[in-house]
């Protein structure tokens, strides 16, 4: 695991407090759901033993798609008390393996933003409906385009305590207006990140500072994208 999500594996604890399998004390199980005429598929993950309702957080992978890295990201969640659930952007079976693809996905789901919130709802309200999670208190965290899309989601008006970006573009066609974003906000970038440049981590400060956002915003020396 890079430098930088090694460093932020915990960033999201600061805003919150089909089959199944038995990891320790984490239980996990893999949910096909349906949004449109189109089929996903999301993972869940939890500790049982926990009796209490706890925070769910939503995970949204990179632009490779639904994979190991955003299932694993669930399970440490689950392991530090939350209810995660890694959902899928892209529909069921579509990961990708080269960045042409990669791209060929991403452009495919991004091109229509009440799409990419109508995919995001849905599973919000999956994990808003398992039995752990306390549905007045739910996280986003995404990882490049997972990134962008939770900020786009806070931008919309998403109904989330917090949402944390880790390496994601952060320039949008959309734009926080005033008493729009119910989340508090948490970005997390390279510093010499090529993919975000400075000119548009000064954009987003300006944007969240004009919509009056809660944002915090951390940038590593010499990180690039990763």
């Amino acid at each position: 695991m890079s430098t930088l999500k090694t460093a932020l594996a915990a960033a999201t604890l600061s805003l919150t407090v089909a089959s199944t399998q038995v990891l320790a004390e984490t239980q996990t199980r893999t949910i096909e759901y349906q949004v449109g005429n189109e089929t996903f598929t999301g993972y869940m993950a939890w500790d049982d033993e926990f009796g209490q309702k706890r925070p769910g957080v939503l995970v949204v992978h990179e632009w490779w798609g639904h994979n190991e890295f955003a299932r694993n990201q669930a399970e440490r969640l689950a392991s530090a008390g939350y209810t995660a659930f890694a959902l899928d952007m892209y529909g069921s079976g579509k990961q990708a393996d080269h960045p042409d693809t990669a791209q060929q996905f991403m452009q495919e789901a991004t091109k229509d933003m009440d799409q990419v919130k109508a995919r995001f709802m849905k599973s919000m309200d999956i994990l808003k409906n398992h039995e752990s999670v306390d549905a007045s208190r739910i996280a986003a965290q995404g990882y490049c385009f997972g990134g962008a899309v939770v900020l786009n989601m806070a931008r919309m008006g998403a109904d989330l305590d917090g949402v944390v970006s880790f390496h994601g573009a952060l320039g949008s066609p959309l734009q926080a207006e005033p008493g729009s974003v119910k989340a508090r906000i948490q970005v997390y970038t390279g510093g010499a990140d090529k993919l975000v440049p400075s000119d548009q981590v000064a954009s987003l400060v300006k944007e969240m500072q004009d919509a009056e956002v809660d944002l915090t915003l951390v940038s590593f020396p010499g990180v690039l994208h990763s």
